[in-house]
């Protein structure tokens, strides 16, 4: 399980974030960016990024909800719910990596599962990681998402639970998997690590082509209310590795209804999800113009867009967006280029003590948090 030392928000220091014009240029000449001489001249006040949840402006629908229990935006309880791509992560020292052939993977990966590993090598992997960080910082979460009964989906909800993080359960009873089967079974990833610190991973995802839920089909009643109560819904690419296209449809749908906030990083599986089945794409298309926010690394702006440059294709996808305010390019250890429609601020990164497994999403998730970006805990009026 990753442990961060993050008592409080008051604990954490950080850079100030810095505003790209003539008198800061000196701090983004790595990012080679085309459009400084735009906006060298241009200086943006910081009150114009202490946005709270509500303050994004987020379009809500006209009409009653047809659930009379569902609340109201302005008495959201749950600062951020995250979607999918909980997992439990079983990290072993392995003497060599496992062959590239998927079908000796595959062998290999089944003599790994054969007898569970001790539970000193498990971790709650995935989207956990971004709730834990987003709990240990004050936020009130929840995941939403689908976990197993064996005892891999009880380890994960126990870390959950001791972290104060609440699960809302996607399947149904309309469900037509059986509790039994392998595909009800939470998802394992294995990160193996061999003698020179060389990583790699396995999981039952790389050797299907369909979702590992891809039973099911429509979303829960608790998942739904879990959706249109939170403030802010957090999903990612690899989503696409649990759900199927059109059940991730309905989510975008759900949200946009409930007036609740979408942050959408589609990771790696962006570019694959861009060249993928109809489907596949027209489901990544409606996250990238629906969400409120999108967060990808500079390589994953450009897959997306084309455009090598980290500041036009975040204004090239801002621009693309119906709904979308704030465009996060990570820059690694140059930090992170927050860009509007009427300002760029960067922000340095910081450094992260890592006690355990950090994930990378974790590390983010602070880096964004601390950055001045922006305040994810706002307070209902």
């Amino acid at each position: 399980m990753p442990l961060l030392s993050v008592p409080s928000t008051k604990s954490l220091n950080s850079p100030s974030p810095f505003y790209l014009n003539h008198h800061h240029h000196h701090h983004v000449y790595s990012f080679q960016s085309k459009t400084k001489t735009k906006f060298q001249s241009q200086s943006y006040p910081i009150l114009s990024l202490s946005l709270s949840c509500k303050g994004l402006g987020v379009a809500v629908s006209s009409s009653s909800p047809p659930d009379s229990k569902l609340r109201s935006v302005g008495s959201k309880h749950v600062d951020v719910a995250t979607l999918g791509n909980l997992c439990v992560d079983i990290v072993l020292n392995v003497p060599q990596l496992p062959p590239p052939s998927l079908q000796q993977r595959k062998a290999f990966m089944e003599r790994l599962a054969s007898s569970p590993p001790s539970k000193k090598h498990w971790e709650a992997g995935g989207n956990c990681n971004m709730a834990i960080a987003a709990s240990r910082l004050g936020l009130d979460c929840v995941s939403i998402g689908h976990v197993g009964s064996e005892i891999y989906g009880n380890f994960l909800l126990d870390v959950l639970r001791d972290e104060g993080i609440g699960m809302v359960e996607m399947s149904t009873n309309d469900d037509t998997v059986s509790r039994s089967s392998a595909s009800y079974e939470t998802l394992l990833c294995w990160v193996l690590v061999d003698p020179s610190q060389r990583h790699g991973f396995c999981s039952r995802a790389d050797f299907s082509k369909d979702p590992a839920f891809n039973w099911l089909n429509k979303l829960s009643r608790e998942a739904k209310l879990a959706i249109k109560n939170s403030k802010v819904l957090f999903c990612n690419g690899y989503g696409f590795d649990d759900f199927s296209p059109g059940l991730l449809l309905s989510v975008v749908d759900c949200a946009v209804e409930g007036g609740t906030s979408i942050f959408f990083d589609p990771g790696p599986r962006g570019k694959t999800l861009s060249t993928g089945t109809p489907e596949e794409q027209r489901a990544l298309n409606q996250f990238l113009r629906m969400s409120d926010v999108l967060l990808l690394t500079s390589d994953e702006a450009e897959s997306l867009t084309g455009i090598g440059d980290p500041i036009l294709a975040g204004q090239e996808l801002l621009k693309r967006g119906i709904r979308t305010k704030w465009v996060i390019v990570k820059m690694g250890l140059k930090g992170s280029i927050l860009i509007t429609a009427s300002s760029i601020v960067c922000a340095p990164a910081f450094k992260v003590t890592a006690h355990s497994q950090l994930s990378i999403a974790s590390i983010e998730f602070l880096q964004f948090w601390n950055s001045g970006f922006f305040n994810l805990y706002c307070h209902s009026a």
